[in-house]
């Protein structure tokens, strides 16, 4: 069943939710695509900071597919990110940009502040291979740049490479949240089994359904073995033409388990609601299915703060 909010653009933020509005308190959002960027956007990390204030956020994360956004957001500290009640957080996504799997780049990003590091997005053999048979709605870049060359985090004998193990040494001395990107299935899996033994305790995997291709059964396995699996509410509270079943999320989060999920935007694009808007929507379309006040606040806040803050 697909289920129609009867939501459009932010006008639902303006209507009267004391109950979802009061649930917001206390959030982190893991996953925001402000501005600047190559793709479209439609808020700066600025104002995406403003509108989380107003809603009361603990924090948001600021994530680029392209470089890292943690010198932007120590850029903005001055500008008026100090003087707001949310905190924001940046990292640095594996991409070819950044020079793929580059230790230097992710000891530069975590140690001026950064809290995250996705392994490759745009770059993982998933997301190539499914852009080039899907309609995903990925926006596409305002800038001029080369294709992405795919980078695996695997040798040919599918054992883990020694820059990966370089990378997850600096993540682990640094506390950090190490996400698998858009990696799929079977290089997820082993970045976790190495992530694992190299001390790294706060791991994350990045909407299963989209890209990485993840069933019920193996979040739940991920889940046993300590790893938080993040959905992304634009998915299914987002624009309607392209909202998924919000059955699937609601089997995920049963069989996962709260404990073990996290509800993230994954918003800022020109073309969808804004963050808080998605938040919004999300809480009350959960609360509508059935799921209690105490699961939400911990979905939507406490265990992403958990993660994101030392």
């Amino acid at each position: 069943m697909i289920v129609d909010y009867g939501f459009t653009t932010e006008t639902d933020n303006r209507q009267p939710d004391d109950q979802a509005d009061s649930l917001l308190v206390g959030a982190v959002d893991l996953h925001q695509h402000p501005g600047p960027s190559p793709f479209p956007r439609r808020m700066s990390i600025l104002d995406a900071a403003r509108d989380a204030a107003d809603a009361g956020f603990r924090a948001i994360v600021a994530k680029s597919h392209h470089h890292s956004m943690v010198t932007d957001i120590l850029a903005l500290r001055g500008a008026g990110l100090d003087e707001l009640s949310t905190k924001v957080y940046g990292g640095v996504a594996l991409n070819r940009t950044v020079g793929g799997l580059n230790p230097y780049a992710v000891e530069l990003a975590l140690r001026m502040g950064g809290r995250m590091v996705w392994f490759p997005t745009l770059s993982s053999n998933a997301h190539v291979k499914h852009h080039e048979h899907h309609d995903t709605g990925f926006p596409t870049s305002e800038v001029e740049l080369r294709p992405n060359e795919i980078i695996t985090i695997l040798d040919d004998k599918g054992a883990v490479l020694p820059e990966v193990r370089d990378i997850l040494s600096v993540i682990a001395a640094e506390e950090a949240v190490l996400t698998c990107g858009h990696l799929g299935v079977e290089e997820s899996s082993a970045l976790i089994d190495a992530a694992i033994e190299a001390g790294i305790s706060r791991i994350v995997v990045n909407h299963p359904i989209f890209v990485v291709g993840a069933s019920v059964d193996q979040a739940v396995a991920w889940a046993r073995k300590g790893v938080t699996i993040e959905h992304c509410v634009v998915m299914y509270f987002g624009r309607e033409e392209r909202r998924r079943d919000l059955n699937e999320l609601l089997t995920f989060i049963k069989e996962v388990g709260v404990e073990r999920t996290v509800l993230s935007s994954d918003s800022g694009q020109k073309n969808n609601p804004l963050p808080v808007t998605l938040f919004r929507r999300a809480v009350r379309g959960l609360l509508d299915a059935g799921v209690g006040e105490d699961d939400i606040r911990r979905m939507v806040g406490t265990n992403a703060g958990q993660l994101l803050i030392p």
